[in-house]
């Protein structure tokens, strides 16, 4: 079940955008938490690691949705509910 979450997630990613754009130019948003998230980007994109080799096309991405899914997903954890209500994420319960 999650994992079918994380793929219909995924192919609503353009909708994240506005939402990212919105989350690293609040105010409510602390810098720090700004700024672990850039750094989590930056080490994916620069750590070479791959759990599943991108050669074997379909199957050697999953890995690369799987991470871009979960930092994602982060991110609307830690955004403030006033973005969240204003991209319709909802309140999320931790």
């Amino acid at each position: 079940m999650r994992f079918w979450r994380r793929l219909t997630f995924l192919f609503k990613f353009h909708k994240s955008v506005p939402f990212l754009k919105d989350y690293f130019f609040s105010k409510e948003v602390s810098f720090l938490k700004k700024i672990a998230i850039l750094l989590l980007i930056v080490l994916y994109i620069v750590i070479p690691f791959d759990a599943i080799p991108d050669y074997l096309l379909l199957f050697g991405l999953i890995d690369d949705v799987v991470v871009v899914t979960l930092i994602l997903q982060l991110v609307i954890k830690m955004a403030p509910n006033s973005i969240k209500e204003k991209h319709n994420f909802g309140i999320v319960k931790n």
